[in-house]
């Protein structure tokens, strides 16, 4: 039976943690969605969960970034009418340990994309970037409008940089080429299902999984990097979004791209800290966290936190639900997967 769809869109790295929720929140909107991955830090049992939460089973390519000649093979049979771009290697520090591999990845993989774009035509593109970019600022809450590349601290960052600036100069040399660079702030959450959340392949370095390790007794402890910053209970403060909001922003973006290269910002506006994180996540799961104080770690803000108005006002979207409803959906999603919590 053929599909009636709004448009075929082509997820990379569609079987991660925000891909996979993408995927299906598009599928849900009324696109055709093909996914290429090579699960690399994603599993191939995500493709069932999807096709059970949507009914619909999106055609997979075990394909990595970095193979152009398969990547080609790929758009030769897609007829695709736009990408989202997820597809990247993204520990912090992992990427300070292995830059080389980090740049080949990340901007090699998204320019071998936007020469197969470009050989087939497609010219829409969506762009999981994030808020490193604004590295250094004097204000703790980020504008699309400010400076970004200077004081970023690991090259992860600086990959997510250079490929805004390959992605800018492209539409800037390419009239009809649409671009939608998507700045995140601190995904968290999972599919109120519990079928899809995060679950990494390899060591987490973002707060929540972590948390998600120590709740099920995989890691012994908790590490909480610095105390003494000038915020409320000293530890750092981050703008925390919920996944299924973030990937919503996706879909808003799509539906009003236009000509040229547009910035949002996919945060909810408000800071949590690190201990309020903590805290939230005991309070609803009813579970106590083994934690200890540890020294800072470099390059670490006190604060940091999004300015979400230009994607309210032009793409309607802002986020919706709160870290507590993250927190229960992330508990929801540890039950489903059959592990057990500590008490």
């Amino acid at each position: 039976m053929a599909i009636m769809s709004k448009g075929r869109v082509l997820a990379t790295g569609g079987t991660g943690y925000i891909g996979s929720h993408a995927v299906v929140e598009l599928i849900k909107a009324g696109y055709e969605v093909e996914i290429i991955d090579n699960l690399y830090n994603s599993k191939a049992a995500v493709l069932g969960k999807i096709a059970e939460l949507t009914g619909v089973g999106p055609k997979f390519y075990n394909v990595d970034m970095c193979d152009k000649p398969a990547l080609m093979e790929v758009f030769a049979r897609g007829n695709y009418d736009a990408v989202i771009h997820f597809a990247g290697l993204k520990a912090v520090g992992e990427s300070v340990e292995q830059p080389l591999r980090y740049y080949a990845t990340n901007v090699g993989g998204t320019l071998n994309l936007l020469d197969c774009m470009r050989a087939y035509g497609v010219k829409k593109i969506v762009f999981s970037s994030s808020a490193t970019v604004y590295g250094v600022q004097e204000t703790p809450k980020c504008e699309e409008t400010m400076s970004t590349g200077s004081g970023i601290s690991n090259p992860y960052g600086k990959t997510k940089f250079v490929i805004e600036e390959i992605l800018k100069d492209a539409a800037t040399a390419d009239p009809g080429m649409e671009v939608s660079i998507l700045r995140y702030f601190n995904p968290i959450g999972a599919h109120p299902s519990g079928l899809l959340g995060e679950d990494p392949n390899d060591r987490p370095n973002n707060l929540m999984p972590i948390v998600m390790k120590v709740a099920t007794g995989e890691i012994d402890k908790l590490t909480v990097y610095g105390n003494d910053y000038p915020t409320p209970d000293g530890t750092c403060i981050r703008d925390y979004i919920h996944v299924v909001d973030l990937v919503k922003g996706h879909l808003a973006a799509l539906e009003k791209m236009r000509p040229g290269a547009q910035i949002y910002n996919l945060g909810t506006g408000q800071g949590s800290s690190v201990m309020e994180i903590i805290n939230e996540f005991s309070r609803v799961g009813g579970i106590q966290l083994p934690y200890e104080i540890g020294a800072r770690r470099a390059g670490d803000l006190a604060s940091l936190y999004a300015d979400p108005m230009l994607a309210e006002r032009e793409l309607g979207w802002k986020a919706e639900l709160s870290v507590a409803n993250a927190m229960r959906d992330t508990l929801t999603f540890l039950r489903k997967e059959g592990l057990k919590l500590r008490v």
